[in-house]
C-alpha cells in the first residue's frame, strides 16, 4: 500500500525535480515552478551561476536571479526548462496531521531518491529546539520524513503529488520546508 502510494505520487512530481550543482559541489534539488523557473533553497544556490541536471540526463547552465537568505529561498532561471512539467503547488494547511507525505531529492548523490513520512503541521517551530527566533517564528511545513544532504530545495509532497513545501532542513528530528503557498506568493511578487 505505502509502496504504491509513494511510486504513483512520486511519478507525478519527479519530472519537475532537477539536481543543482554549484561549482564542484553537488548542491541539492530544485523544483520547476509554474512560470518556468527553478525554485530551490538559498543555501543551495549560493552562486550566480549554477548547473542544472535535468530529469532526462541533460545539463543546462542557469543563473540565480533572486535569493532570500532569511527565508532560505532562491529562484534560478535557465534555458531548456520549457519542456519540463512544472510541479503543482499545494496547500499544506489542507493536509491532515498524520497524512502520508514524501520527499524527493538527491541525498548523498543518489538521484531521485524518495522517502515517505508523516505530516505533522504547518507553523512555527516549538520553543527550546535551539534555533534562532528569526527562524523559529516562521511558518514551516513540519513532517517526520527523512532528509539528508542533497534533499535541500526538493519537494515535500502530499498523497496527490502536490508540492506542499520546499525542503530546507532538519530541526529536532523533523523535516522543515517552506510552505508552497508562501513560495508562490513571494515568486508572484518578484516575477517579471
Amino acid at each position: 500500500m505505502i509502496t504504491a502510494f509513494a511510486a504513483e505520487a512520486a511519478d507525478r512530481v519527479r519530472g519537475g525535480v532537477v539536481h543543482l550543482r554549484v561549482g564542484d559541489a553537488s548542491g541539492g534539488a530544485g523544483l520547476v515552478w509554474p512560470g518556468g523557473v527553478v525554485v530551490t533553497n538559498a543555501h543551495v544556490a549560493t552562486e550566480r551561476r549554477v548547473t542544472l541536471h535535468l530529469p532526462d540526463g541533460s545539463f543546462v547552465e542557469g543563473e540565480t536571479v533572486w535569493r532570500d537568505p532569511a527565508r532560505d529561498l532562491a529562484v534560478v532561471a535557465a534555458p531548456g526548462l520549457a519542456g519540463l512539467p512544472p510541479v503543482e503547488p499545494g496547500d499544506a494547511g489542507r493536509v491532515r496531521p498524520g497524512s502520508l507525505v514524501f520527499a524527493i531529492g538527491h541525498p548523498w548523490g543518489v538521484r531521485d531518491a524518495v522517502s515517505v513520512g508523516v505530516f505533522h503541521r504547518v507553523g512555527p517551530i516549538a520553543p527550546g529546539i535551539g534555533v534562532p527566533d528569526s527562524i523559529r517564528r516562521q511558518a514551516w511545513v513540519q513532517a517526520a520524513v527523512r532528509l539528508a544532504p542533497g534533499n535541500s530545495g526538493g519537494p515535500i509532497a502530499d498523497a496527490e503529488g502536490r508540492v506542499i513545501g520546499v525542503s530546507a532542513m532538519i530541526v529536532g528530528g523533523l523535516a522543515l520546508a517552506v510552505p508552497a503557498l508562501e513560495v508562490e506568493g513571494l515568486w508572484r511578487g518578484i516575477r517579471p
